[in-house]
């Protein structure tokens, strides 16, 4: 290791080479996002497609996305300490332009067939995400590790963009099936990984069952309830069956499992704190965008096109918030949308909000990332990554979920379209609110008073 360059567990390494390899792993991240963004956009065009207009069935098109990569992540990642992370990235891609092609024939299908199409599509980002993190984490060090978490997150806003514009534009242009056909073409390069020397792990099946069982169960009970409400038994079963799987999930985690998927037992109180913030702002993200998407083609009436210009400050802001240090942006954005009128001017109220929100989105990321991975000893690099896209993904689905609830809730029959909207985001507000005081109160204990929570 002589000849080891600084900050990498390579050798000697031409620029080339090095931008080359942090792009790839960007551009995990990109599709990532993309693919979530792409069903905002043309919404209302794929549910007339169907003849669908409920929206806790709508909302299914992307909590059927974001449930899959928040769900498989974390057995992903250990298929990647078994096999290599490199082949089950490859193995990600591969299946995400796959089902990618498969969700844009969907077309002729049903609204079911596509929300599973869907949910079958996110399996791939689960696959390459988390192993593209992990191959970074083992990779680089110091400031050039935080460097490359930095840039991967700072890539997010960038890909929800790019879904969302192609989505409009093939949408509104061209014929919707494009919009996923196109993801299936531009899928990120082979790339090298870091060689793991330690002993290979034996796969967690006891607890990926209950995991991903519990998870899935729990988080649709919530998406499906926005449909059909609580008052059919099989929702609230399903809810009661998905939290006795996780409390047998974190049973095995803890006293069965060799290898866990979580290594619950080493997680500090440092990475719980930077977890349970994670998911109050992601979640309350998940209820912005989507229903920031209603107010402006809904309500607003403008057109799918429209619509996604209106998103593009995202990639821009997102450049800068990677950048610079701000205060409560998730709360803030989520404020100034709860509180804009149908018929005030985009450049007022929402303009703010978008930018604002996503500075919030930009720094949560990359800073959840770091502190996990300098928490985490180097064989763990992967699943300090995996803990924190599972908790982002997964907020988001459940949050819709959720929202769906309370939109169905407080509708009066369609008639109140707004109202129902403003009460979802004031959910969202008192999630941003735990969140912060989580976050101040980490601040006064971790720095203010001197102490460590790890």
């Amino acid at each position: 290791m002589a000849n080891e360059k600084p900050g990498t567990m390579f050798g000697e390494m031409s620029g080339i080479h090095d931008a080359c390899f942090i792009i790839t792993i960007c551009m995990a991240q990109i599709l990532a996002l993309a693919g979530l963004g792409q069903g905002f956009t043309p919404l209302y065009i794929v549910g007339d497609s169907f003849s669908v207009t409920n929206d806790g069935e709508l909302s299914w098109y992307l909590a059927a996305f974001s449930l899959t990569v928040g769900t498989f992540i974390l057995p992903s990642d250990r298929l990647g300490d078994m096999y290599g992370h490199k082949k089950i990235f490859l193995v990600g891609t591969i299946w995400y332009g796959i089902w990618s092609v498969i969700a844009g024939f969907s077309v002729y299908s049903g609204t079911s067939r596509f929300s599973v199409c869907r949910g079958l599509q996110g399996i791939g980002p689960a696959l390459m995400v988390p192993n593209a993190l992990a191959i970074a984490g083992r990779s680089f060090e110091g400031k050039k590790k935080n460097y490359v978490f930095a840039c991967f997150g700072a890539s997010a806003p960038g890909g929800s963009v790019l879904g969302g514009v192609f989505a409009a534009i093939f949408s509104e242009l061209v014929w919707r099936p494009w919009t996923y056909w196109t993801i299936s073409m531009i899928l990120p390069p082979d790339e090298h990984e870091a060689k793991n020397d330690g002993k290979t792990p034996t796969f967690d099946f006891a607890g990926t069952i209950t995991g991903v069982t519990g998870l899935v169960l729990f988080n649709f009970a919530w998406n499906q309830a926005g449909v059909v409400g609580w008052t059919v038994p099989y929702t609230f079963i399903l809810l009661i069956v998905g939290i006795l799987f996780f409390g047998a999930f974190v049973y095995v985690e803890v006293h069965i499992a060799e290898y866990p998927l979580v290594p619950i037992k080493m997680l500090s109180k440092e990475a719980m704190f930077a977890l349970s913030i994670l998911a109050c702002g992601w979640a309350s993200f998940g209820i912005w965008v989507y229903y920031l998407w209603q107010l402006v083609e809904n309500l607003r009436h403008h057109s799918v096109l429209s619509s996604a210009a209106q998103q593009s400050p995202v990639a821009i802001s997102g450049l800068i918030a990677s950048l610079a240090v701000a205060m409560a942006c998730f709360l803030t954005g989520q404020i100034l949308i709860a509180t804009t009128l149908v018929s005030q001017t985009y450049w007022a109220q929402t303009f703010v909000s978008v930018v604002i929100m996503l500075w919030g989105m930009d720094m949560s990321f990359p800073a959840g990332t770091i502190i996990l991975s300098n928490g985490m000893p180097r064989e763990h690099q992967g699943i300090a990554a995996s803990l924190v896209n599972t908790v982002v993904n997964y907020s988001i689905s459940l949050s819709l979920g959720i929202a769906g609830t309370i939109i169905r809730q407080t509708n009066e029959g369609g008639g109140n379209s707004l109202g129902s909207y403003r009460n979802a985001w004031y959910f969202a507000i008192g999630l941003d609110s735990l969140g912060m005081v989580i976050a101040l109160w980490f601040f006064w204990v971790s720095v203010v008073q001197g102490k460590t929570v790890s």
